[in-house]
């Protein structure tokens, strides 16, 4: 393939970061290894799955990241719906929470089940009889209560990507965690994200109908995920010029997810975004990306980091102590300025847009 990763050198002059200001929410990172293993669930710690340890945390610190989005499933800190919670599991979660206070970061503890809970090798959408929307309430209410004393917990995102729900619908599942979570915490943000893998291209389509949740402490934030391949899961099976991309491919489509902020008057996150690392061009794009919604006031998430990644071509984990091609060009974008408009109210707030790899069924081979 042509063009492929500029020298190292040259990266380092053109993707300088730029000085961190007060005002500005941060750019944040995925540190994935708890929603690894999806087919053996609950798993085994350490076999099927993992949790971002002090010096992977350490290295994002030092490389400027002061968000860190820890995805988690639901089977593992609960076996059974509306059965015990799985204290271990809760206690490594509070861990990595605590390390990345030490660290001065945030943290978004993410629940990575797309809409679903698997018992017994069987998958049941949420809202079904065999898992229903008391027992997500259940968890949430549980899970905030549990992590309503760490302050830097920035947000709970209650679900990532949701998607064929089957008539179980989306929004009415989002509304009872919504509920549970501010029966016993009402200051930290909840992330909503939209219907059909948060699809940006199609928002009004599939998640139009979420701008009518409620919450008491208005302290929502939507979710939208946005890759730039042909078939926008992320995933990058082909080349460049095969996936039909250019420079502005990611402003095109994930404007559609931001006009309808600005429409509605909401707060939002681009939940997952990710480049391959082998091929200039895509850098590009991302740059182009990044840009865009800094221009927008809108930050996001890197999909994405962890140990466990090995060769993923979006993963920016070092390789022997080396950067990441893709790292240079989001320290230029590591802080977004605070939004100046506000939803339903005068004060100011921010948009977050973040950008993380989906978890499709992607992950690499080689894992157990």
């Amino acid at each position: 393939m042509k063009n492929r990763v500029l020298p190292f050198i040259l990266f380092s002059i053109l993707f300088i970061n730029t000085k961190a200001q007060s005002n500005y929410l941060p750019l944040g990172v995925h540190l994935c290894g708890g929603e690894f293993g999806e087919n053996k669930m609950p798993g085994t710690r350490g076999v099927d799955y993992t949790y971002p340890d002090a010096k992977e945390i350490g290295y994002f610190a030092l490389k400027g990241f002061k968000m860190v989005n820890v995805p988690f499933r639901w089977e593992r800190i609960q076996h059974a719906p509306g059965g015990p919670i799985e204290r271990d599991e809760i206690n490594e979660l509070k861990r990595i929470v605590t390390t990345c206070s030490q660290n001065g970061m945030k943290v978004i503890l993410s629940m990575h089940n797309f809409g679903r809970f698997k018992m017994y090798g069987q998958e049941y959408i949420i809202g079904s009889p065999q898992v229903t929307r008391e027992h997500f309430k259940a968890i949430w209410k549980e899970l905030a209560a549990t992590f309503a004393p760490y302050g830097n917990i920035y947000a709970f995102n209650i679900m990532s990507e949701p998607h064929d729900m089957m008539g179980y619908s989306w929004a009415a599942s989002a509304q009872w965690a919504i509920d549970g979570i501010r029966e016993v915490e009402k200051t930290k943000s909840i992330i909503i994200g939209g219907d059909d893998y948060s699809n940006p291209i199609d928002w009004v389509k599939y998640s139009d109908n979420l701008k009518y949740l409620k919450d008491p402490s208005n302290k929502i934030v939507y979710d939208a995920h946005c890759y730039f391949d042909s078939d926008r899961s992320g995933r990058y099976h082909h080349d460049y010029t095969y996936d039909g991309a250019y420079d502005n491919i990611g402003i095109d489509r994930v404007k559609p997810f931001v006009d309808w902020l600005k429409r509605n008057n909401k707060k939002g996150i681009v939940g997952e975004f990710g480049v391959p690392s082998y091929d200039n061009r895509w850098l590009k794009v991302l740059d182009k990306f990044l840009a865009y919604l800094s221009e927008e006031k809108i930050s996001g998430n890197y999909w994405a980091a962890g140990s466990w990644w090995y060769n993923y071509s979006l993963s920016i984990q070092p390789v022997y102590g080396t950067d990441k091609p893709q790292m240079f060009v989001l320290q230029k974008y590591m802080f977004a300025k605070n939004n100046t408009s506000n939803s339903n109210s005068n004060k100011s707030n921010n948009i977050l847009t973040k950008n993380t790899a989906t978890n499709r069924n992607y992950m690499v081979a080689s894992y157990k």
